[in-house]
């Protein structure tokens, strides 16, 4: 696992995964593995399965790396406190599952709350099961 800064501004963790790594073959059989661990942690919700990637290309003048062959944002909040009105802005949370033909790349903003971060970190890096 990887952290970047993405546009000079966005903590970004992201791995790839080899398809011969994993046992999944889509990403719809990762999201589909996520979302177990979203609703088997004691607080956290799903909220939506974003499709990034036909969303995209159904605006006429979109921008599309030609790698990219499918792309889904599972989106979902830990949520357990809410201090300041501010946290909404860092809330909810979403991890990318990208597939780029061989591999599959999964990615997700730093979590601001450090035991929150392990845990999507450990989700992340399960996919990596072979």
């Amino acid at each position: 696992m990887t952290q970047s800064l993405l546009m000079d501004k966005y903590s970004v963790y992201s791995v790839d995964i080899q398809k011969t790594e994993t046992t999944f073959s889509n990403i719809d059989e990762i999201i589909a593995y996520l979302q177990s661990k979203i609703a088997a942690h004691p607080f956290a919700t799903e909220i939506a399965i974003f499709d990034h990637y036909t969303h995209t290309k159904s605006i006429e003048e979109h921008v599309l790396d030609e790698k990219i062959k499918a792309a889904k944002n599972l989106v979902f909040c830990f949520g357990k406190m809410l201090p300041d009105a501010k946290m909404l802005a860092v809330r909810p949370r979403s991890i990318g599952v990208t597939d780029l033909g061989d591999i599959f790349e999964i990615s997700f903003l730093e979590v601001p709350n450090e035991a929150l971060q392990k845990v999507t970190e450990e989700w992340v890096k399960s996919i990596k099961n072979k």
